[in-house]
């Protein structure tokens, strides 16, 4: 059946879209492995679905701060099975959250229809992999490695460094042949930044438009909403989706969370804003 194209030009059009998390980990920190079983992941991808998700993002490998990586073939085996199997029922984008090129190459194969790298593909064939199943990329920036992220991250100007690592990933990724309108950027939430670095980025996130492609933001659950809140993972709802409807509304054309359908009631109301004539 034919995909949905609906990331293409997504900077273009006014209609901010919900990503939805699916995490295949059993260390995952914001789900705690609840969806570890290839069968528990799908019945709950067919439940955002129905939510209304614009995009799922499957993800075999945690990334929350001080993990490690897991080996090749423990990846494939978590996610590859869940893609077959959405893609059987469902014409929905399915993203694969991840960094090694055997599984992107294999995720697109199995019915993937975007790449959202942490490490903004710079591991070795990453680029020209990507340009050749010329799918949708998102360029994600991180300082340090999960494992070493949050030790002591350190910036002279978070927004701008930031922003000059993203235009550099750009650069790169069109002279490999990505095709400018498949690269999306994600300023890296919780990647390798203290309270102070998010909240300077959420509040400068408009600049990162000039960048002149799509913005994919992900706040939901972290801990710079625990800290705020004083609350742990399993209660920071209203805090993830108050900050995506902030990100909605300076800019994010795109919104990674966890919370689906509320995010969903509640982005409805950014788009609503959006679309006045």
């Amino acid at each position: 059946m034919p995909l949905k194209n609906n990331l293409e030009n997504s900077h273009l059009n006014k209609r901010v879209k919900v990503m939805g998390v699916i995490n295949t980990t059993p260390d995952s920190f914001s789900d705690g492995g609840q969806f570890a079983a290839i069968d528990s992941a799908f019945h709950y991808a067919l439940k955002l679905i129905d939510n209304g998700v614009d995009i799922l993002d499957v993800g075999g490998e945690s990334t929350r701060p001080g993990s490690v990586q897991v080996a090749l073939d423990q990846e494939l085996a978590r996610t590859i099975p869940l893609i077959k199997l959405i893609r059987e029922v469902s014409d929905v984008p399915i993203s694969i959250d991840t960094n090694k090129p055997d599984v992107i190459q294999q995720a697109v194969d199995a019915g993937a229809t975007m790449i959202n790298s942490i490490w903004a593909l710079r591991l070795e064939s990453s680029l020209d992999l990507a340009a050749d199943l010329d799918v949708p990329v998102c360029f994600m920036h991180m300082q340090g490695t999960p494992e070493t992220m949050q030790r002591n991250p350190t910036y002279d100007n978070v927004v701008s460094e930031v922003m000059v690592f993203l235009k550099h990933r750009i650069e790169a990724a069109i002279v490999a042949g990505i095709k400018p309108h498949n690269i999306i950027v994600d300023p890296g939430f919780g990647f390798g930044k203290t309270l102070e670095h998010n909240l300077q980025l959420l509040q400068s996130l408009a600049e990162f438009k000039s960048l002149g492609v799509p913005l994919l933001v992900g706040m939901s659950r972290k801990g710079m909403i625990g800290t705020i809140l004083n609350k742990p993972v399993d209660q920071r709802l209203h805090g993830s989706v108050s900050s995506a409807v902030i990100a909605a509304m300076l800019g994010a054309d795109i919104v990674r969370v966890h919370d689906v359908a509320e995010t969903i009631d509640a982005i409805a109301m950014v788009n609503a804003l959006h679309n006045l004539d």
